[in-house]
Formats: structure tokens, sequence, C-alpha cells
């Protein structure tokens, strides 16, 4: 096999036991596992921040401001870094969608090892219908489908600007830019590719929680 993020030959190790047993395919080279930097807990127990392992100076912020409560927490599995930056512009915007297959297996587990006993709603991230057009696919639904269940459709975006084109101002002082269109009736993940100020996420969260959502939590690949 080959490796699915820069191709280069993917050699199984060989003992007595993987000889035995049936192994599942590696997909990725170790020099590719080794950049993608997983995040270890503790870390900020509120947004899944890597370093420190207290509440971050940010969610401080956030549970002092008019968005206090509305985010139990987010967990996220992989740091930022700069080659994650490069793997997430392949996926989303040159149509390389296959490279979700890079981060299945550790999303599958460190979703597993905090949610498994909860039963709740996967709730998807509307794409305006330009950015749909534009990248084939809803990163956030093709993600809940790697982790084995149906995403939910809870809200519509009202316009078409990119969130990510704007900086953490335009972002925190601007208008909500999601409606609710479904009723929550037990506790919501909202599950997208990253965590950067955390704005989209309590944006619905906010939603949610005025319907009568008990809990929201967000589950991200990156923060």
């Amino acid at each position: 096999m080959r490796c699915i993020i820069c191709f280069s030959p993917v050699l199984p190790s060989v003992d007595w036991t993987t000889f035995l047993t049936l192994q599942k395919p590696v997909k990725v080279c170790l020099q590719c596992s080794d950049k993608l930097s997983g995040i270890e807990e503790p870390g900020c127990p509120q947004c899944g921040r890597a370093d420190g392992a207290e509440v971050c100076y940010d969610c401080e912020r956030w549970e002092r401001s008019e968005y206090a409560g509305v985010l139990t927490k987010n967990v996220a599995v992989f740091s930022y870094n700069e080659f994650a930056k490069e793997l997430v512009a392949r996926w989303k915007y040159r149509g390389d969608f296959t490279l979700i297959e890079a981060f299945t297996e550790a999303a599958q587990k460190k979703y597993k090892n905090h949610f498994h006993s909860m039963e709740a709603d996967l709730a998807a991230i509307p794409l305006s219908k330009e950015r749909l057009w534009e990248r084939g696919f809803n990163q956030s639904e093709a993600l809940i489908t790697q982790l084995g269940a149906s995403p939910l459709s809870f809200f519509k975006r009202k316009g078409s600007e990119k969130q990510s084109k704007k900086g953490r101002m335009e972002r925190i002082g601007g208008e909500n830019p999601f409606e609710l269109i479904g009723k929550p009736e037990r506790p919501v993940i909202l599950v997208d590719d990253i965590y950067t100020t955390g704005m989209t996420v309590r944006h619905l969260g906010r939603l949610l929680c005025e319907a009568g959502c008990p809990e929201v939590y967000s589950f991200t690949l990156f923060r």
C-alpha cells in the first residue's frame, strides 16, 4: 500500500502476532503520522487546547461573555499545526476527499473515549449553497459518517460569507449566521473539522440552548 497523504510505500511490520492475525490496512506512513500531532490529556478541559492543564484564557473570556454556558466542552483530535493546515487545504479546497481516511481511526478512537456512553444527536455544520457547490461535500457531514452515525440537520445558514476569511474580532462581534430549523430533545454534539476561535460552535450552541437543548458539546478534528 501507499500512504494516502504522501503516496510513499507503507510497509507493514511483520512478527508472529501480525502473521497469525488479520491486520487492518495501514493507510498513513510513520513520517506523516508523526507530523499529525495528537492532542493528549490533560489540556484545556473546555476547548481541548493542547497546551496547559487548566481552563485557557480564551475559554475564561467566553465564560464572562453573553455565550457563557452554551458549550459544555469541545473535544479535538489533533493540533492544528502547519502540516494539518496543508492537509485541510487539500481535503476541503482541492478536492482530495479520500484524505478523510487519514483521520478516521484516530477520530473514532477519540470520540469513543469521550462520548461512547452518551445518548446524543450528532449535528452537522451547514454550508451555504455556494460553498457546497465549490467543495462538492460538507466536511461536517463527512466526519459524522466516518464516526458511524447519521448527521442531523438542525440548522441552516443565513448567508454565504466564509467564516474562515474573517478575523477573530469580526467573528466574535458579527451577527449569528445560522438559524435553528430542528428541535433538540436530547444532548447535541456539533461536529466540525476545526475549532479556531470557537465562535461557530457557540453561535450554534446558543440557538440550541435557547430551544431547550439539555447540553451542547462539540467534536472537531483539529484545535
